[in-house]
């Protein structure tokens, strides 16, 4: 079925390329990188280790750039490794490459530890001495922000062991992770995970619910070894969360994002105060969908004025048509950079087995090019995928020109050019639609989009609160008490405007983030309400618009996200500014109402 999908859609040639980071077949070339890669490691702490109070600006400045070059080769090796093993997951040379990345990196490590160590260690008026030095003025930001890890900083020999632990850590747990779920086959046919999720968006509602129980199932059978996993990195992140004194279970993920904890506490609980919206909604569809209950595989049933239609497929041409005039429309410097993920094969787009569900654009390092996985599937929700995707990769092809240190952007604005991406292509889609019918169809599908980044991603978060929580007062958590963690923060969300059925439950199983970047979700509703905020400020703007915003992404990491969206006179700890995204959604609802001929 794949085959003939990725025939009819034409993506069965849309593979990348990873000769941007090394030739094909060119083992010799990454063996060099990785000996290169060790001697200078060792040859860094020989000649700094215990020297880093006694550096003058100069030479700090040369340390700090040595390591950045360090980190720039092995984030070749890695890249490298990641994006080979992940379009084939049950393939054991892959496998093996990507493992002998990851213990290369922690031996490195291992060496290299010394510097954030003894940095965070000098005495604060030494360290800001130095950091008023023009010398370091480049990477103030950077050495600024290892600065504010020192109080959950540990003694060196205990760092060294952390380092040297990594590879059977949490990156051994998430591979173990991807393995599984690459290799995970569902129904009679033996379908893929993204071709099962694809069938909740097809008009019949029994295909809709078979592909729930199909996708339950296959999670059943191999729910002993995801629980373990999700238990067995719920202990670790407790562990590290101890020894490093963080207050609690989110905090580690707040200091990365660069955000104060009341910035974080508002956001979530304002979202959670305007629940509401969703109710509203999905009341709505169940009344156009005529249904007497709205079940959980009905939310992205499509929707036509007698009911229920489906979509017509989108070619990959189309899809790259589309999103590319979309952008041309903002501003062609971002065509010119998301055209050239086309031109130079950095998309891999089939449905392939052993390929990796979903999608992702990964920044590899500034001297190479990001690239980019999806798994097209022809549904106008994936043209909205890879517009998403495609607006990671102009933020990280714009964000390399400050450096490897300096352009590692907070999660929190990461999602703010992919969701901005989106937005630019709805409303493209949009203007070109005259029927009340589609229009209403697009405006619904877009309000799913949106609960689903906003509303669905801080009922997430809340069950990732529960679990960290509930794996610290209670110990090994059930595959029951998860599902039961899972159900109750859907529930939340959803009130009685959908039933969520037994196999619903088991779906938190098979979301990576919460394996792979705990914490990781709330950035995409800051990043959804940031961005409806600022496309206001857009659509008010006008043309000047767009080079205040390529300029933002073009800062990267350089500064904290407070900083760089001072120009924008956004204000994060007032819950206004965040109910100001809302109201926004409250917009598109009521006109999807008016639609119907109802108003709220």
């Amino acid at each position: 079925m794949s085959a003939s999908l990725n025939k009819q859609l034409a993506t069965a040639t849309v593979l990348w390329q990873l000769n941007g980071l090394y030739e094909p077949g060119n083992a010799s070339a990454r063996e060099q990188d990785m000996a290169w890669c060790r001697t200078e490691a060792q040859e860094l702490a020989t000649a700094y280790q215990g020297r880093v109070a006694a550096l003058a600006a100069g030479e700090l400045r040369e340390l700090i750039q040595r390591l950045e070059m360090l980190d720039e080769r092995l984030g070749r090796l890695e890249s490298y490794a990641f994006l080979n093993f992940i379009t084939q997951t049950g393939n054991a040379v892959a496998s093996a490459l990507l493992q002998q990345a990851e213990e290369l990196a922690a031996e490195l490590g291992r060496y290299t530890v010394f510097f954030r160590v003894e940095w965070n260690q000098l005495d604060a008026a030494a360290a800001a001495r130095l950091l008023q030095a023009p010398e370091v003025a480049p990477y103030q930001h950077y050495l600024h922000t290892l600065r504010s890890q020192a109080p959950h900083q540990l003694s060196l020999k205990e760092e060294e062991l952390l380092q040297e632990l990594g590879p059977i850590g949490r990156s051994s747990w998430n591979l173990l992770f991807e393995k599984v779920m690459g290799q995970m086959r569902f129904g009679e046919q033996g379908r893929s995970e993204e071709e099962v999720l694809s069938d909740l968006y097809r008009s019949e509602r029994s295909v809709r619910a078979q592909a729930a129980k199909d996708l339950t199932e296959g999670l059943r059978c191999h729910l002993h070894i995801l629980t373990h996993i999700f238990n067995t990195l719920a202990q670790e992140k407790m562990i590290l969360d101890r020894l490093r004194r963080y207050p609690s279970w989110i905090s580690a993920m707040n200091l990365h994002n660069e955000l104060r904890p009341e910035t974080v506490e508002i956001l979530v609980g304002t979202v959670c105060s305007n629940y509401s919206i969703v109710h509203r909604y999905y009341h709505m569809k169940r009344s156009l969908l005529d249904l007497e209950t709205l079940y959980d595989y009905d939310r992205y049933a499509p929707l036509s004025q007698g009911g229920m239609q489906e979509e017509s497929l989108i070619s990959w041409t189309d899809c790259r048509e589309l999103v590319l005039q979309a952008f041309a429309d903002f501003s062609p410097d971002m065509a010119a950079i998301a055209q050239a993920f086309f031109e130079e094969d950095r998309i891999h787009a089939p449905l392939l087995p052993g390929k990796r569900g979903g999608a992702f654009a990964h920044p590899t390092v500034p001297s190479a090019r990001p690239y980019i996985l999806v798994n097209y599937t022809g549904r106008r929700q994936d043209v909205f995928t890879v517009a998403h995707e495609l607006g990671h990769g102009v933020h990280q092809v714009l964000a390399a020109e400050q450096g490897l240190y300096n352009s590692e952007t907070p999660l929190v604005l990461a999602e703010t050019a992919s969701v901005f991406a989106e937005m630019l292509v709805f409303k493209a889609m949009l203007a070109r639609i005259d029927s009340l019918e589609q229009r209403r169809a697009l405006l619904c599908q877009k309000l799913e989009s949106i609960f689903a980044t906003v509303f669905r991603q801080v009922a997430m978060n809340r069950f990732e609160k529960a679990m960290h929580e509930g794996r610290r007062n209670c110990g090994e958590l059930s595959a029951e008490q998860l599902s039961s963690f899972w159900l109750e923060s859907q529930k939340a969300m959803f009130a009685d405007s959908v039933q969520l059925s037994e196999n619903y439950r088991l779906w938190w199983a098979y979301i990576p983030h919460f394996l792979a970047t705990p914490g990781y979700v709330y950035a995409y509703a800051f990043g959804e309400l940031l961005v409806l905020a600022l496309y206001a400020r857009y659509e008010r703007q006008g043309s000047g618009f767009a080079t205040a915003y390529l300029q933002l992404l073009a800062a990267g990491g350089s500064a904290d996200p407070y900083s760089l969206l001072a120009p924008f006179d956004v204000h994060l700890d007032d819950p206004a500014f965040w109910q100001e995204g809302l109201g926004l959604v409250e917009k598109l609802l009521q006109e999807a109402e008016r639609t119907q001929g109802t108003t709220a």
